[in-house]
């Protein structure tokens, strides 16, 4: 954002000023060595050093707004969580923040907040301590109140502001799902005054600081909802609700939120001092300190790309235009890139085309985005983009003399620095790429369905596998806003052959008599978003059957038979319309739940759940991934392993490394060899450091 007439100018470390002749102050948040503005301790400390200097000399209005490309703010410095030790500690960096955006709320003159991109947390918070709010319309926004992700709620007045601006039937829902709004969301709500493009940001700041129009008031029935009688009976609704979602003992924040809205609201002396109490309290849990660690896990992932320079991809070329391929076709498309889309046939890549259209309908509200969406994706039957791709991603059937046969054809074709992918879910890297004339240039490039909602792509490398070729499929990973999991080629790879025992052991429970919903139940009270039968059915059972049976080939995984008999009768799971499952226009129809059950919850639990710890331990000693770190976030992000844990190994330590063992083998004596501690948990401690 260029500005005009600037007269003055005055810097500190992550702050700049610059007056103009109207004598409007513009003050940049431009955090020193980063990509994008969080509020640390030295943000604070110069702001604050800021707003004295401006109070020597008040300008006529004051505008907030960010020097970074990536956004405004993107809310507050979450690497200092880890170094927060008791509740006297937190409560001290929450009154920090607090007298902060008070000082700025009670500014003598108009404050203007202009957000571009992101604007979250801490950074919307300091947004809403501003008069007016402006929100740049022509790029993607994110704007939100996103704590309860990571264990908190909003601590610097946040819930008392936004409360306050739109009433709590609007507000409540924002801060408990932690979801973002974009720039037409978070004006038809009121979070935000106006939304105008780029170009119209410094006009609009500058039409409110003259003109200063009346602050909005929120409506009658707003004032009514944060009366004591109808906060005690809406909070009594919200906490349900929630439970449906989240359980109070793994996620505490969400209802934590709701008492304090329902204990101090209407009050907001009372409310920002419960803020700040609630917060400290919640801190000192579990679950708060393993959510800032995957949040941090999620960083790391982030963080994979070096040399993003010397790699952009602009043009990706997928061959196979069945739902897989097609909707990586459509999510490269929608993130910017050209693509041309590879199949047999015309119509063999329609409904792919169709797909395409509603993913960028449901995504891109603005017509004309939508419509450059649609013409970056080309349909291509006759492969012409193959030559001119940056990036080319194979994506057809399961079999590898179809895959060589492929290859074999397309290779000669590719430009000299092409990334050469594929997206099997089964067949080793190997297998392949020593029918290629260069075979160190093949990766592995492996999605997870659905590819609009799954955020982890496993990046694999065989022995031969290139490291440039390998460290360039990653950066497209991030390029495309998806997180790169590196991994050696392997059967299953990573989370399928991690997620299968766990899988497997459930048909082995229902074989056994156990209810398939009380299994699935039991999996979800765990903290799995979803339960393994149910996703049994969703993923396939052909899909399940086909890597069960690469898997029990090459590690000696046994297999039900239950799951042979039902694919024989055409039992395929959601896409056949019944599976373990009936379902009804893919909605399960689960009928009376049964609760009686031979086994125990717990014993249920433990079976899945240790087998699944047990192929952690597997994969880690096999060097599948390079740290436990990975495997975790491997884990939550491509399968939603319960967060709260902070991932399997994460748990595996907290659950007792010799506990855990010893658990395996009175299941090993009680059910067989599939119960075998791996070898590997003799040096397990070796991969934990």
């Amino acid at each position: 954002m260029s500005s005009e007439n600037k007269t003055q100018r005055r810097e500190y470390k992550n702050i700049f000023i610059e007056r103009n002749a109207e004598g409007i102050a513009w003050l940049y948040f431009d955090q020193s060595e980063s990509s994008a503005n969080v509020l640390s301790a030295e943000m604070f400390i110069d702001l604050d050093a800021a707003m004295d200097d401006l109070l020597k000399d008040p300008p006529a209005g004051l505008v907030f707004l960010s020097n970074k490309k990536s956004g405004f703010i993107a809310g507050a410095d979450v690497k200092a969580f880890t170094r927060v030790d008791t509740e006297a500690q937190v409560k001290e960096s929450i009154e920090v923040g607090q007298s902060m955006f008070n000082r700025i709320e009670a500014f003598g003159v108009p404050t203007v907040a202009v957000i571009h991109g992101f604007c979250l947390g801490g950074g919307l918070e300091l947004a809403l301590a501003c008069d007016y709010r402006i929100v740049c319309d022509d790029e993607p926004a994110r704007i939100g109140l996103p704590e309860v992700l990571l264990g908190i709620h909003p601590g610097f007045g946040g819930s008392v502001r936004l409360i306050r601006l739109i009433g709590a039937l609007s507000a409540m829902p924002i801060m408990l799902t932690g979801r973002s709004l974009n720039a037409r969301r978070a004006k038809r709500l009121g979070v935000v005054d106006d939304s105008v493009p780029r170009r119209h940001l410094r006009s609009a700041a500058i039409k409110l600081i003259n003109n200063k129009p009346v602050l909005k008031r929120k409506g009658f029935i707003a004032t009514l909802v944060n009366t004591s009688l109808a906060r005690s009976l809406i909070a009594r609704y919200m906490k349900q609700q929630t439970a449906k979602k989240v359980s109070e003992e793994h996620y505490p924040a969400p209802f934590a939120l709701i008492d304090l809205w329902q204990s101090k609201g209407g009050n907001d002396q009372a409310m920002m001092k419960g803020e700040a109490d609630s917060i400290a309290k919640l801190f000192m849990h579990p679950t708060t300190k393993r959510l800032v660690r995957v949040f941090m896990l999620q960083e790391q992932l982030k963080g994979l790309v070096v040399n993003e320079a010397d790699f952009e991809t602009r043009h990706v070329h997928v061959i196979g235009a069945g739902v897989m391929g097609g909707d990586i076709a459509a999510w490269c498309a929608l993130k910017g890139m050209r693509v041309t889309l590879q199949d047999r046939a015309p119509e063999y890549i329609e409904s792919a085309m169709q797909r395409a259209n509603k993913l960028f309908k449901r995504r891109l509200k603005d017509k004309y985005e939508r419509q450059s969406a649609k013409d970056r994706l080309i349909p291509d039957h006759k492969s012409y983009g193959l030559e001119h791709a940056d990036v080319v991603i194979e994506v057809i059937i399961e079999d590898l003399n179809a895959k060589v046969a492929l290859y074999k054809e397309i290779e000669p074709r590719l430009k000299k620095n092409a990334v050469l992918a594929t997206n099997t879910s089964s067949i080793a890297l190997e297998d392949i790429a020593n029918h290629l004339e260069n075979p160190s240039r093949l990766i592995g490039l492996h999605f997870f369905n659905p590819v609009a909602k799954m955020q982890l792509v496993e990046v694999l490398k065989a022995d031969i596998t290139d490291t440039v070729q390998h460290q360039k499929g990653i950066s497209f990973v991030r390029a495309i806003d998806r997180l790169p999991l590196p991994a050696k080629s392997s059967p299953g790879f990573l989370v399928n052959r991690i997620l299968l025992p766990y899988l497997l052991e459930a048909v082995e429970l229902y074989d056994e008599g156990v209810p398939m919903t009380f299994i699935d139940d039991a999996a979800t009270r765990f903290g799995m978003p979803m339960g393994p039968i149910l996703l049994a059915d969703t993923v396939g059972l052909d899909i399940c059957h086909s890597v069960a049976l690469i898997l029990s080939k090459a590690l000696g995984m046994p297999m039900p038979s239950i799951l042979s008999k039902m694919i024989d009768e055409e039992r395929l799971g959601v896409k056949s319309g019944r599976g373990f499952y009936k379902y009804n226009k893919g909605k399960p129809i689960y009928g009376k739940k049964q609760t009686n059950s031979p086994l125990s919850e717990k014993e249920v639990q433990d079976r899945m759940i240790l087998r699944l710890l047990n192929e952690c331990v597997a994969c880690m000693r096999e060097g599948i991934v390079e740290k436990t770190a990975f495997l975790d976030a491997g884990m939550i992000f491509g399968t939603g392993f319960a967060p709260f844990t902070g991932g399997p190994m994460h748990y595996l330590e907290d659950r007792g490394i010799s506990e855990t063992r010893n658990e395996l083998e009175l299941l090993e004596q009680k059910y067989g060899d599939r119960f075998k501690p791996d070898v590997g948990w003799t040096d397990l401690h070796t991969y934990l450091k």
